[in-house]
């Protein structure tokens, strides 16, 4: 394969090539991503219906799940089929929309989660003024506002990555198409490639990550103000989810990026990525539904009206069965 034109597909790389292994695989990634689906589907649900939930901490956590069920829908399903099939073929074109959207997904969960602490900061720090700053035109401004630049920024970097000549090896040393993996698979001259990588990367994630440390410095000042144990913890307990979020995010993704990849073995480098691309998402409406007091009793005021609307039906179809057959 001398050149990129030559290139029309990719192989993406297993866990193991034992058959029972990869059964175990699959079942685990598909556990995962149906446990991950329905609990941020839940979420939204519940926000959605909730009209004491129509917020603007709720707005950005109701995004946030919606950008887990797309981070995670990218790569899952794919793997799964690599896994349980023998084929393991990924088109070029398929393989760049999976590095377009991956990029997209976690730029924009990273703007949201930047932006969730500019408005936790807001909430503890500027009470009076919360309503007047973060108003719904705001909040859709910023949301909209980390959508597009996400666009741009992952359609750079993958224009940048497949403007490459890949003349190396067609297989893909990951589970899914990333950009690291694709760099080592290149004849062409990369440097530059990692350059605008790395600085983007310190720029983005590094600004991201400043400001929401400074955020919480500010937060953390004016919580241990607070006249009574009650309001601490109440400030507390909707700072908390998203700091935990906060460190799962960044933290594996630090991990990633971080590594020796060069002498790091290749399960070593899947497994990482497990941890960048699949566990965030997980986690997200996990963490959320134990240490969010209003989540958790919207869900139980939810699934008792649902309960009680599917007993409802169930005796009315009980009733017209009988009136047909009497």
């Amino acid at each position: 394969m001398p050149n990129s034109t030559r290139v029309t597909e990719f192989l993406l790389t297993r866990f193991s090539e034992v058959w029972e292994l990869r059964v175990v695989h699959t079942m685990l990634f598909l556990l995962m991503y149906l446990a991950t689906i329905t609990g941020n589907l839940l979420i939204v649900t519940v926000i959605t219906v909730d009209q004491r939930l129509h917020t603007p901490m709720y707005f950005f956590i109701l995004n946030l799940s919606v950008w887990d069920m797309c981070y995670i829908s990218v790569t899952v399903p794919k793997a799964c089929v690599i896994f349980l099939l023998n084929n393991r073929v990924i088109s070029i074109v398929g393989c760049a929309a999976q590095v377009f959207l991956v990029v997209l997904c976690a730029y924009a969960e990273l703007l949201l989660l930047t932006i969730m602490a500019r408005d936790r900061y807001v909430a503890i720090c500027q009470p009076l003024h919360y309503h007047v700053i973060m108003t719904p035109h705001v909040c859709v401004q910023m949301t909209l506002a980390s959508v597009l630049s996400g666009l741009v920024y992952a359609g750079v970097h993958t224009g940048n990555t497949f403007h490459l000549s890949f003349c190396h090896s067609n297989i893909v040393n990951q589970f899914f198409c990333d950009i690291p993996s694709l760099l080592k698979l290149s004849c062409s001259d990369t440097l530059a490639n990692e350059i605008v990588i790395f600085a983007s990367a310190m720029i983005v994630g590094g600004g991201c990550f400043s400001f929401i440390i400074m955020s919480y410095i500010h937060i953390y000042s004016t919580v241990f103000k607070f006249p009574t144990r009650t309001e601490r913890r109440k400030a507390f307990s909707t700072c908390i989810p998203h700091i935990l979020i906060v460190i799962v995010f960044l933290g594996s993704g630090t991990a990633v990026n971080l590594k020796p990849t060069s002498t790091s073995p290749l399960i070593q480098d899947m497994v990482f990525s497990v941890f960048y691309s699949i566990v965030p998402p997980f986690l997200n409406p996990v963490i959320y539904s134990l240490r969010n007091k209003q989540i958790k009793e919207a869900l139980r005021q939810f699934m008792r009206t649902y309960t009680f609307f599917s007993r409802k039906q169930s005796l009315r179809s009980e009733n017209i069965s009988k009136l047909i057959f009497s």
